[in-house]
């Protein structure tokens, strides 16, 4: 399960960090309002995690097995491009990403909350549970975030990637001076 040093281990090889979304960027809640459609809400730290992260240079990519419009603004707000929306096999997404980046599964994280994103787990070389995971998930993971979904555990990984490729300092650098 999770072991601080074995995902340290892990995230120094990383090039392609893949998240889930609804659990993961959000607390799990799928909100619907009369007139105005579905309501989410994200972390700020998470986005800027994911800038500093692309700016060390690892791809980026989005995996959910609903589709949302507001999923799509947000990302795109970000820059990240790649975006997969109503997949329910998500090991099948990993594989083209690998195949399009020319990747090795050690170069992969995924990031995840429930069932559906098993199957990308164990494909991926750094697999990792939201702190508010199913207990099945976060026994699969090899590490599990201290934060919960929606409230800072997206940055909590991008930190660790960073940390672990000792570009956290130079990445935060404007930020800090």
């Amino acid at each position: 399960m999770s072991n601080i040093n074995n995902a340290i281990d892990r995230a120094g090889q990383i090039s392609l960090a893949v998240f889930d979304v609804d659990g993961v960027f959000t607390d799990g809640s799928i909100i619907y309002s009369s007139g105005y459609g579905e309501i989410k809400i994200f972390h700020a730290h998470d986005g800027l995690g994911l800038k500093l992260l692309k700016k060390a240079g690892c791809n980026i990519a989005i995996v959910s097995s609903r589709e949302s419009e507001i999923v799509t603004e947000r990302f795109r707000e970000l820059g990240i491009e790649e975006i997969h929306q109503k997949q329910n096999n998500k090991a099948n997404i990993l594989i083209e990403l690998m195949n399009k980046f020319k990747l090795e599964r050690s170069n992969i994280a995924y990031t995840g909350d429930d069932l559906v994103d098993m199957s990308a787990m164990k494909l991926s070389g750094l697999a990792i549970a939201v702190a508010n995971a199913h207990p099945l998930v976060k026994e699969a993971a090899d590490w599990v975030t201290t934060n919960k979904g929606g409230e800072g555990a997206v940055r909590e990984v991008c930190d660790l990637i960073l940390k672990a490729q000792s570009k956290l300092d130079s990445v935060v650098k404007e930020y800090t001076s």
